[in-house]
């Protein structure tokens, strides 16, 4: 029925979710005659149709009256079925676990599976203990949505407040954890699925490689609330645009793309479609058709990437930025579109603002340049638009109404 309908719980489970005993209770009060294999459950003291035990979900059989276990699990991993002494570690919004074969898991749960100080301090944590002890990490969480972003109430309060030097340390911090899973010493592995949107997607564009659900939903969706890409994803396309340019290209068209990926805030409707805008890459990243065997696939792939002999990667310093030949394109651009009432006077400011980062800043020939000078043109124009006031009417419409503001 579960299946059939679409439903997140099947009935019984339902019954488990409400409470049993609750549900029995209220049937009996209200006159309706119950089955009398359930009258014999109870009766039996059983209080659950379905249980878990030693990581796998049992159900209750009628004929037998006795759990048994649900067929199929032998090659099924689920973090909730795991038992708890699979906890490593644990705050109030992550938790850590031992998956077996010396990989760690890092799940969150926190609201829309949003990315905030406590799932910072889990990712360190997670990287510290496998670093010292394991083999790999996989990031995955069980949660509807893989992550719907950053904290923009933590964003927006440090803004309003004018609290500069904390919000650039946020920012900072931020930089700093993707660019740890990038350069960490064990491999690491992102599971996105659903919405996998701002501070989600650039944690998965920073993993060693990305197992992603078929129904995955990805993109950088920052220019929406009046910013740009702010913890390495705007550097992270411009790193791969750079990647793309081969001799004797119009290097400026590919730049053209990459930039209106982030400009239109231009998300995947799959994960196969994440691949042509340049989330995913190709002969890198996979798409998982299953999500319920999501999880394992992923441990797999750290497992493969461990036992292939995993060298920690350098930092980039060879990436490739145009200045000034790709810049005025994005200045007569957002600018014609604007004259064309296509864009607002904002929007045409955060379209200029993304293209000096991606351009490089305002350099007069084509130059090569390294992670950290990037990040840190990112950071100063994610800064400078937080300052703007109808970046704040942006950032508060979306937390007020769940609506995109176009001011």
């Amino acid at each position: 029925m579960r299946a059939g309908f679409g439903w997140t719980l099947g009935p019984f489970e339902t019954w488990d979710a409400i409470g049993t005993e609750r549900v029995f209770g209220d049937l009996k009060s209200a006159g309706v005659q119950l089955a009398p294999w359930v009258e014999e459950m109870f009766a039996a003291g059983i209080k659950s149709f379905y249980t878990i035990k030693d990581g796998k979900r049992l159900f209750y059989d009628i004929p037998s009256k006795i759990y048994k276990e649900i067929p199929g699990q032998e090659k099924l991993l689920v973090l909730s079925n795991l038992p708890e002494n699979t906890i490593v570690w644990k705050n109030s919004g992550t938790i850590i676990r031992d998956i077996g074969d010396g990989i760690l898991a890092l799940s969150w749960n926190t609201k829309m599976n949003t990315i905030g100080s406590e799932v910072i301090q889990g990712i360190h944590k997670a990287i510290d203990l496998a670093e010292a002890s394991y083999r790999g990490l996989v990031l995955y969480n069980d949660g509807e949505n893989f992550s719907a972003g950053a904290n923009v109430g933590m964003i927006f309060m440090m803004a309003a407040e004018q609290n500069w030097d904390d919000l650039d340390m946020a920012i900072r911090t931020f930089q700093k954890t993707t660019m740890r899973l990038r350069y960490s010493s064990i491999p690491v592995v992102v599971a996105p699925h659903h919405l996998t949107l701002g501070g989600g997607c650039e944690i998965s564009m920073h993993a060693d490689k990305v197992v992603a659900y078929a129904e995955s939903y990805i993109g950088l969706v920052e220019f929406g609330v009046g910013v740009i890409p702010g913890g390495g994803g705007t550097k992270e396309f411009v790193l791969r645009c750079s990647e793309e340019f081969e001799e004797g290209d119009i290097r400026t068209n590919k730049f053209r793309k990459r930039f209106l990926t982030i400009g239109q805030a231009k998300v995947s409707t799959s994960a196969h479609e994440a691949f042509d805008l340049g989330y995913l890459r190709h002969g890198i990243d996979e798409v998982c058709i299953s999500r319920v065997h999501q999880l394992v696939r992923a441990k797999e792939a750290c497992l493969e990437l461990a036992d292939n002999g995993y060298v920690q990667p350098a930092p980039r310093k060879d990436i490739t930025v145009l200045g000034i030949e790709a810049l005025g394109i994005v200045y007569a651009g957002a600018n014609s579109m604007r004259s064309g009432n296509y864009i607002s006077e904002h929007d045409q400011l955060i379209s200029e603002k993304l293209g000096t980062v991606m351009c490089g800043g305002d350099i007069s020939a084509p130059c090569q340049v390294s992670e950290n000078y990037l990040l840190d043109l990112e950071r100063k124009a994610f800064l400078e638009l937080c300052s703007q006031h109808k970046t704040l009417e942006r950032m508060q419409s979306l937390l007020t109404s769940g609506k995109i503001l176009r001011n």
